[in-house]
């Protein structure tokens, strides 16, 4: 019979087993990115003293104290020659929390910190946090901007899941002393995926927001907003322009969100962002990119139509299936991006492809016509130009 302490020995072995599984590049499917044979982080990833009292006498069956139900939706920064994710981890209590991760390569091995983060708190406390994005500031700090959310104090009575969701922020120097700041004020009601600009604009703090009247629901607004405020440590906006809009029968008919901070490149600022359309089958969440102005960020240049990542397998099913969403990416020295993402709200996965490619995807693949004619029309001028230089190939189905 095995003892408490080989018992303990065997969770570890199997814990660190996973830690250091190989990740495996799938083939090409597009030209534009890789995925991986594995997610990168699951709520099995998180360390056994997270989860087990390890402590024979107030644990003799050694259960699962404290259950992790899920890692996803991470935040993620290239800092100081390291991979750091900030990870959105949900307890089985429903709690979700942040825990840095940190990965020697960007695609396997990561583990997590020994502590959770210690998220200070307003003098409204927030019932859950979630959804951080990481910003190196010009200003020289690393802004955290999250959910933060509240019970509804207008619900209904009765209603136990009205919630008010607004942006919380938060700076830190080393990942582990946290200083919390107000939340931000902006015209509307609530607020969802807000993303700090990385430069000052025009001399102010400039915010990628998400107006929206209810905590699900958008309203009769809705898009990817933009707005500036002259003090971060008391942030206000006073107007938002709606830059990327909703639109009917596309990717993003419902709702829109924008992912990760944007990144600076010599033809304009990359973005990565939600989209969220309506099926018989309920909401499907896809990423896709755009473009926009190096002096005005709030002016999209380019955008190519569709999706940029769909949720495909394994990751079509979870607690909030046929979601893919991402809020973390990373561009490292070698000008290789790193593109993390949750599927179906349960774990983390990563896709990794250049930049120079994602500047040729963004700014060369065409848009949306909106009309199913117009559609037709793109695609045979790239039949007919293909067809063309198809002439004299010895290609399989073409003899």
């Amino acid at each position: 019979m095995s003892t408490f302490s080989d018992r303990i020995l065997e969770l570890f072995q199997r814990h660190e087993a996973l830690i250091h599984r190989s990740n495996e590049p799938l083939p090409d499917q597009n030209g534009i990115y890789t995925r991986y044979r594995y997610p990168i982080l699951t709520g099995a990833h998180a360390p056994i003293f997270w989860r087990y009292d390890l402590n024979e006498s107030s644990n003799p069956h050694l259960m699962e104290r404290q259950g992790v139900n899920a890692a996803l939706n991470s935040g993620a920064i290239f800092h100081e020659g390291r991979y750091l994710m900030v990870v959105r981890t949900e307890g089985v209590d429903r709690k979700s929390f942040f825990a840095m991760a940190e990965s020697p390569n960007g695609i396997d091995r990561w583990r997590f910190w020994d502590h959770p983060i210690v998220m200070p708190e307003t003098d409204n406390p927030d019932t859950n946090v979630y959804d951080m994005r990481l910003t190196l500031h010009q200003d020289g700090w690393i802004y955290g901007v999250f959910c933060t959310e509240r019970k509804d104090p207008n619900a209904p009575a009765g209603d136990t899941s009205a919630a008010d969701a607004q942006a919380g922020i938060a700076r830190t120097r080393d990942f582990v002393n946290w200083e919390r700041l107000p939340d931000l004020k902006s015209p509307s009601a609530q607020q969802r995926n807000v993303v700090l600009h990385p430069e000052f604009v025009e001399g102010k703090y400039a915010f990628y927001t998400r107006p929206q009247d209810g905590f699900i629901g958008v309203g009769g607004g809705g898009g990817i907003g933009f707005g500036a405020c002259d003090d971060v440590t008391n942030a206000v906006i006073d107007k938002e322009l709606v830059m990327d809009p909703r639109l009917y029968h596309t990717i993003k008919e419902v709702k829109n969100g924008q992912g990760p901070a944007p990144l600076k490149t010599a033809e304009g600022w990359l973005h990565l962002a939600h989209g969220v359309r309506n099926t018989a089958a309920g909401l499907r969440y896809v990423l896709y990119t755009f473009m926009s102005d190096l002096q005005e960020p709030w002016r999209i240049t380019h955008a190519p139509a569709g999706h940029f990542i769909a949720p495909e397998g394994e990751e079509r099913v979870g607690d909030v299936s046929n979601v893919v969403f991402s809020n973390g990416w990373i561009l490292n020295d070698s000008d290789e991006v790193f593109v993390y993402y949750g599927s179906s709200d349960t774990r983390m996965h990563v896709a990794t492809t250049t930049l120079e490619k994602l500047i040729d995807y963004t700014i060369n693949t065409p848009v949306d016509r909106l009309r199913s004619a117009a559609s037709v029309e793109t695609r045979i001028e790239l039949i007919n130009k293909n067809l063309q230089l198809m002439k004299g190939m010895k290609l399989p189905g073409r003899e």
